[in-house]
């Protein structure tokens, strides 16, 4: 399995998606984002969330790609500012 950095590197959105999602990150909240997302208590480790939020990312994706009625672009940009703020954590972790 790929490391989890390596696929949100990987990841090709659109880059309005993205923008909104960088200037989200900015403001991200671990507790309050991932009970939201997850709706559970969030994962002890910043890489188990970051691998959650992925698939959450990709089913979200895929109603964005197929056009689907379910398809919320402030819940994507959502998934997307935790992805940020998860990866920015796991890389923090990584170096201490």
């Amino acid at each position: 399995m790929k490391d989890a950095l390596a696929t949100i590197h990987a990841l090709r959105r659109p880059g309005l998606l993205i923008r909104a999602a960088r200037i989200g990150a900015a403001q991200y909240s671990r507790t309050n984002h991932l009970i939201r997302l997850i709706g559970s208590t969030p994962p002890a480790s910043s890489g188990a969330a970051l691998f959650q939020l992925i698939e959450l990312e990709e089913e979200i994706d895929g109603y964005r790609k197929s056009k689907r009625a379910e398809y919320s672009p402030a819940r994507h940009v959502e998934i997307l500012i935790a992805m940020m703020g998860e990866a920015r954590l796991f890389r923090e972790a990584r170096q201490t």
